[in-house]
């Protein structure tokens, strides 16, 4: 790739966007009326992108996704999908003429296929048991899927390639649907995970004939779910450029409630046994090979059992079977990856102080050079086979993501979609801003700061605290429909955005931090950040709020046995009681990493950290919200602390929501939740006269 286009791509990431004063505050109905794009692909030829556009039916509480093409030259969009309400991950044949994609119409989830402009529509898959996640074969003859199936319908110890018995599938299917009987009986470990219980049926996956003909067979039978569940993260299969292989994720530790080793297998497209080829004992994702075939790209951690090690970057060498870690010297998480045309270099995506600059490596290692670093998100990078235009996706906390292009011939990067611009031209979003602070040990805490739409420097405001989850996660310079800073921030609230120990994109001794020592460094940090925002010339210092979610419901339920500082509190899904906690949560593996065993081998930590050990001292008022299908964290941890809050008296509710899980994502819900905690903590930081009152939210 030439410097020009390197240039190109660093004047548009860096490009900035000054908000009219004449606009009105971005609320939640306004963020409803946004167009979600996302899994942008590029055509084989390099001259049209394919992606999905999301939109939101808040009457209905639905959320539509609809395929769209744009040429990559510019111009406008065509729609190319219009029936059912999901239709996602578009994928080219490798002749360009044709798009797969997965659609719902039907009442089922199949893999279709339709012309390149829209037409011709039909399916490609009919499973019982349905289909998703497609990938096309390098000839274009094969494609693989993901199918739930009940592996009881396979022969003893079938071999990879065996037939997919559809029979026997459907059979199981309506013996279930017609029973009235619905107990659950387990014999082990990962029994429900995030929002679902496991049944009798595994995901595995499947290769057919791209024009439907022929028998459905199975890849990788057995009791494994194959690929596991990730959140996120590149792609978990891929056919060798030759077509004969295909290499996926899998994790064949017997206990993978408390494993992280996911390892990488190759097997024969043909059929015939599989061969492991990273024995790691820590998580290996993501093959990608070079576009010549003599290389296979993935990414690896190291440490087995710690979800939140450093993702490092690794290439095998296919000839040789040497690998080599060429990301060892970046003290950060690589994040996606993809091949320069040539086979020569990978260009890769890193989290660094809460944005994703873009890096590139030669294939053999050496010396890695900074793309692109911009105060943005992006993600999805793609070439065309010219190696002269990259497309990639852009987003960041003031915006939401839009198809961009970065050209060899310079300029800046030139945005290809633009569902949104009504919204920009109507609404005020604030551009984030940085502040450092001196935290635990010497560290320097970076925080994001949202302000309100007319920010008026010799106004005093409110101020709300937010605090991430993960605990290793952090905030930065991307968009989210689920904490939305804008939202926040258009109902009067100076937003604070902290990123204390723990958090990723600041090395990973930062983030190790936290291991053991949940309420320690990272609580001194963000009331450090606290200490600092108040001594701020705009902030009501007595107007101070604080919110979370997961490990930020934690801190929040941590903070309420520890000091009277916030005015109130809001904590959803958060970790009240460790112990308890341990015992009924799903991924064993974290509890064991983060607190060096179980509450048994270690109690004095459990009892050290957990929040219900200071629930004596809760003084706060605080609303409480819970996922019944959350078992990430379990509701009974809300409901504990509810429990204690209401027993003391303190001014507390509880929300609970019998359809989600771990987040709140239906529409409706959704804006119950917004406009709840909104209400809540306009409560207690309202000013007592009626003209200093902050903008309606609604």
């Amino acid at each position: 790739m030439r410097i020009a286009l390197l240039c190109a791509l660093l004047a548009g990431l860096l490009s900035a966007h000054a908000p009219a004063a004449t606009k009105a505050p971005f609320t939640f109905d306004a963020m409803m009326k946004l167009a979600r794009i996302d899994e942008p692909q590029l055509s084989p030829d390099g001259k049209t992108i394919a992606f999905t556009v999301q939109t939101v039916d808040l009457p209905n509480n639905t959320k539509p996704s609809q395929i769209y093409t744009v040429p990559i030259e510019g111009g406008a969009p065509r729609q190319l999908t219009n029936d059912g309400q999901s239709n996602i991950r578009p994928r080219w044949t490798p002749d360009g003429k044709r798009i797969l994609f997965v659609s719902d119409r039907g009442k089922s989830s199949q893999i279709w296929s339709m012309n390149a402009d829209g037409s011709d529509a039909r399916a490609i898959t009919s499973l019982p048991t349905e289909a998703d996640g497609e990938v096309v074969s390098p000839d274009g003859k094969l494609i693989v899927f993901t199918s739930d199936v009940y592996p009881e319908c396979e022969a003893a110890e079938a071999p990879p390639g065996a037939d997919y018995d559809t029979a026997c599938n459907k059979a199981k299917l309506d013996q279930e649907e017609a029973s009235k009987m619905h107990a659950r009986v387990f014999t082990s470990l990962l029994y429900r995970h995030w929002t679902q219980y496991q049944g009798k049926r595994r995901q595995h996956l499947l290769i057919q004939a791209i024009d439907g003909n022929g028998k459905v067979r199975d890849l990788t039978p057995g009791n494994s779910i194959t690929p596991p569940f990730s959140l996120g993260g590149p792609e978990a299969y891929a056919f060798s450029p030759d077509g004969t292989q295909l290499t996926y994720v899998a994790n064949t530790d017997p206990d993978p409630a408390t494993s992280t080793n996911s390892d990488l297998f190759s097997v024969p497209v043909a059929g015939g046994p599989p061969k492991r080829i990273t024995t790691n004992p820590g998580a290996d994702q993501g093959p990608v090979y070079s576009p010549d075939g003599k290389y296979l790209a993935y990414r690896t951690q190291i440490r087995g059992g710690y979800e939140s090690d450093q993702w490092r970057l690794a290439v095998l060498d296919l000839q040789s079977g040497t690998m080599n870690t060429l990301t060892d010297s970046l003290d950060r998480w690589v994040e996606d990856y993809t091949w320069s045309p040539d086979s020569k270099r990978i260009f890769f995506t890193i989290d660094d102080h809460g944005a994703t600059p873009l890096m590139m490596i030669p294939v053999a290692g050496g010396a890695i050079r900074t793309v692109a670093q911009g105060p943005t998100t992006i993600d999805a990078v793609q070439f065309t086979p010219d190696d002269k235009s990259m497309i990639f996706i852009e987003h960041s906390g003031s915006r939401p993501a839009e198809i961009k292009k970065a050209v060899s011939k310079g300029g800046p990067a030139l945005a290809l979609t633009h569902f949104n611009d009504s919204i920009y031209e109507q609404y005020q979003l604030t551009p984030l801003e940085t502040i450092s602070t001196d935290g635990a040990d010497g560290a320097k805490i970076e925080s994001f700061i949202a302000k309100p739409p007319d920010f008026n420097p010799f106004t005093k405001y409110a101020v709300l605290f937010a605090i991430h989850g993960g605990p290793e996660g952090d905030w930065g310079e991307s968009w989210t429909y689920r904490w939305n800073a804008q939202v926040f921030a258009a109902a009067g609230f100076v937003v604070v955005l902290p990123n204390p120990h723990g958090s990723t994109g600041y090395g990973q001794a930062f983030t190790d931090a936290v291991n053991g020592d949940w309420g320690g460094k990272a609580y001194d940090d963000i009331m450090a950040v606290v200490d600092s925002v108040s001594n701020l010339p705009y902030v009501d210092k007595d107007r101070i709020v604080a919110a979370g979610g997961s490990y930020g419901g934690y801190m929040i339920d941590w903070i309420l046995g520890h000091t009277d500082r916030f005015k109130a509190l809001v904590s959803h899904a958060g970790v009240y009681d460790l112990a308890s906690e341990a015992g009924t949560t799903e991924e064993l593996w974290f509890p064991k990493w983060e607190f060096q065993g179980f509450p048994w081998e270690n109690p004095d930590v459990y009892q050290k950290w957990s929040p219900s050990s200071y629930a004596k001292n809760f003084k706060t008022p605080t609303l409480v919200t819970h996922g019944e299908l959350d078992y990430r964290v379990p509701i009974g941890q809300g409901e504990e602390l509810f429990t204690a809050l209401q027993e003391q008296k303190v001014p507390s509710k509880m929300v609970q929501f019998p359809d989600e899980g771990h987040w709140i994502l239906k529409p409706q819900n959704s804006q119950f939740w917004y406009q709840t905690v909104l209400d809540w903590l306009g409560e207690y930081t309202r000013q007592p006269s009626a003209d200093a009152k902050a903008p309606s939210s609604h």
